[in-house]
């Protein structure tokens, strides 16, 4: 659907100004873009904050249905019954390729220690690493006062060095507008060799200032983010220092 179709037609929906009750809006498969300059929040630092967590179906399954064929369980601490062999060690990394109105593209990520500068070229910041997947996550922050250098943006997430696993981790990307509701995108879809996913893209669009969601999963890494998207990148491969590690 391009962007203006969310103008005509009765689909001012796809602007939905959000949920009163969480205050958010939800970018869905239906409901997939939101317009920042219309939400009056075009401005400022726009915080793109990465979190994670395990799967609940995966540690120990449903508890109806494991009590039901393994009462005994109940009588099992719970610090056993949350080990088992589905359990597995996953490190979400968060990044953004960028294009510049300039023509200016690269990419901000942990791998390589390309942490970006968000007062000067890209406009983007990546304020660290998280590899546990903790209550804050990764948070990038985007500079949307120099929204006019801004051409697009696509975040992505991708499983650094270890087993793919997206279909074992609730991931949750979430972006903060400095003024008004926050934007969700879920990665709820089940692609178990999946590495990488491009998650939303952040577009100028004739000076308005569009978010759309992508959720596109690919089983390689940014290259192959990179291919999909036309960025036109030479790409090797990249490690973590030990001290990120």
């Amino acid at each position: 659907m391009g962007f203006l179709d969310g103008l005509w037609g009765g689909r001012e929906t796809d602007f939905d100004s959000g949920n009163a009750a969480t205050n958010a809006i939800e970018l869905t498969k239906r409901h997939h873009q939101v317009s920042l300059t219309k939400q009056g929040a075009a401005t400022g630092h726009l915080r793109v904050n990465l979190s994670w967590r395990m799967r609940t179906s995966d540690i120990g399954g449903s508890s109806r249905e494991s009590l039901f064929r393994h009462p005994f369980k109940a009588l099992k601490p719970a610090e056993i019954m949350g080990h088992g062999q589905s359990m597995v060690n996953v490190d979400l990394d968060l990044g953004c390729l960028y294009e510049l109105q300039d023509g200016t593209k690269g990419v901000v990520q942990p791998l390589g220690g390309y942490f970006g500068d968000v007062n000067a070229a890209p406009y983007v910041k990546l304020s660290g690493d998280d590899r546990f997947g903790s209550a804050s996550g990764e948070t990038m922050y985007v500079n949307l006062d120099h929204r006019e250098q801004i051409k697009r943006l696509l975040v992505f997430v991708y499983i650094y060095d270890q087993t793919p696993a997206f279909d074992r981790t609730h991931a949750i990307v979430t972006l903060y507008p400095s003024n008004g509701p926050r934007i969700e995108i879920h990665l709820d879809e089940r692609h178990p060799q999946a590495r990488s996913c491009a998650v939303v893209m952040i577009e100028n669009v004739k000076g308005e200032l569009v978010v759309r969601r992508e959720v596109k999963f690919v089983y390689g890494f940014q290259a192959e983010l990179d291919r999909l998207y036309g960025w036109g990148l030479q790409w090797g491969r990249g490690y973590k220092s030990k001290v990120d590690r």
